[in-house]
């Protein structure tokens, strides 16, 4: 099916994968990108061009989410590929890397090819498999990553069960390592977590709830960080959480050793303080720690110590999060508030825009090594156009997402998405209210 023509007109177009932050348009055809930045203001308008005015908004790459959790197959009344789909195009995601903690586990090449054309059939923004690491997520046997990683798998994951034994994971980095494939790793060590639920401290002691101590997080950060020097592998720490593992992965980075490490857009914006009064919502893995752990967080964010921000979009219902909080479920959804969660960094001043957009969109596709991330000529037009500005007030009731377990519900944010463009094609647009709506073309 021919894609219509489609120019942008009157953005300032932000591509870090070109240094460019500039006043212009931008024109796709074939639903590839011709021209995005000054140099496409001056082109014409092709017949039966879709021209849409930005009115100023910012345009940019389509965002690219490196952790979305999904309910499909196995969960699917939690979420779906098509419900999380929609709701990563409302928030400006474009891209998204699947990871496997589903039921049956994504640790088969067979599962992989079903994930991928589930994803044609009913996505809208493109979906890419992120395959077990270990078979069932058990830590105990290698999967087969050659043949995941030829059926289409762009990752290697144990999800949210990390992987113990440090021979299996030092065989996994090497084996990875020989295919081109990236491992991301939860660092968390499940014996020193224990039976905590929320970060040890002070607030934990007067809640009387179990903590979970930073060291673990750091000794099995510092285990990894290891294994991938002695290894040579490719090594993804899937999120870190306090001021410690900052400077655990400055030190490795200044030492030469081969790692990319991310950082959740609620790990940014939240702290312990804000559970209130045992809030499950904001019961999450690994665990919001203190105010200053936040702000070293967001200092590793500025000075590149940490490459990606993500979502870590975690769906769960009413039955697993309306419970004491010891008990519920860890995890929140986070596709449609990655972007304006992510930008309260811009407006407190604290990093540019276009190292935004670098840390949501450039960097984690490069790291995937997806095309994406780019508004270069001849990328595919992916692209997302947002006031970074706007308030608004979230209302989850709101959300596109099939569970509403947000982190940020009542939230006031500052930017929002005026409209998404997957491989050329409109696929949400701000509505009459100015809430993005999925467009049906």
């Amino acid at each position: 099916m021919a894609v219509q023509p489609v120019k942008i007109t009157n953005v300032r177009v932000i591509d870090p994968s070109r240094n460019l932050d500039a006043p212009g348009a931008i024109l796709m055809i074939d639903g590839r990108i011709i021209a995005a930045g000054p140099d496409a203001a001056a082109t014409g308008v092709p017949d039966g061009c879709l021209v849409l005015d930005g009115r100023g908004a910012v345009a940019a790459p389509g965002l690219v989410d490196m952790q979305v959790r999904a309910g499909e197959p196995g969960a699917e009344h939690l979420e779906t590929l098509e419900t999380a789909s929609k709701a990563a195009a409302t928030g400006g995601v474009t891209s998204l890397g699947l990871m496997p903690d589903t039921d049956p586990v994504i640790d088969d090449a067979a599962l992989v090819d079903f994930l991928m054309r589930r994803a044609r059939d009913t996505a809208v923004v493109h979906i890419h498999p992120i395959a077990a690491l270990t078979k069932g997520l058990d830590g105990v046997e290698m999967a087969e990553i050659g043949l995941l990683r030829e059926a289409g798998a762009v990752a290697f994951s144990n999800g949210r069960h990390p992987v113990a034994n440090s021979a299996i994971f030092r065989h996994a980095l090497t084996y990875a390592r020989d295919f081109g494939g990236l491992v991301i790793h939860h660092p968390e060590d499940a014996d020193l977590r224990g039976n905590g639920v929320m970060h040890e401290g002070e607030r934990a002691t007067r809640y009387g709830l179990p903590g979970i101590p930073e060291e673990a997080e750091l000794v099995m950060l510092d285990r990894d960080v290891r294994l991938a020097r002695l290894t040579g592998g490719r090594y993804h720490a899937a999120q870190i959480s306090c001021a410690r593992s900052v400077e655990t992965v400055r030190r490795a980075k200044a030492e030469g050793i081969k790692l990319t490490v991310g950082v959740s857009a609620n790990h940014l914006s939240l702290n312990e303080l804000d559970i209130g009064m045992w809030r499950t919502f904001l019961k999450l893995s690994p665990p919001l720690r203190t105010e200053d752990d936040r702000e070293a967080l967001i200092e590793g964010v500025k000075d590149g110590t940490i490459d990606v921000i993500v979502s870590d979009h975690d769906p769960q219902d009413v039955e697993r999060k309306r419970h004491p909080f010891a008990e519920a479920h860890d995890g929140a959804v986070g596709l449609e508030t990655l972007l304006p969660a992510a930008l309260r960094l811009v407006h407190n001043e604290q990093i540019s825009l276009p190292t935004l957009i670098d840390k949501v969109a450039t960097t984690p596709a490069a790291i995937l090594g997806i095309d994406a991330g780019t508004l270069a000529p001849g990328a595919p037009g992916d692209v997302v156009v947002f006031d970074p500005d706007e308030p608004w007030v979230l209302d989850r009731k709101a959300l596109v997402s099939r569970s509403k377990n947000t982190a940020f519900e009542d939230a006031r944010f500052s930017g929002r998405v005026k409209a998404t463009f997957v491989n050329g094609r409109l696929v949400a647009q701000a509505g009459a209210d100015g809430r993005p709506e999925i467009v049906l073309a």
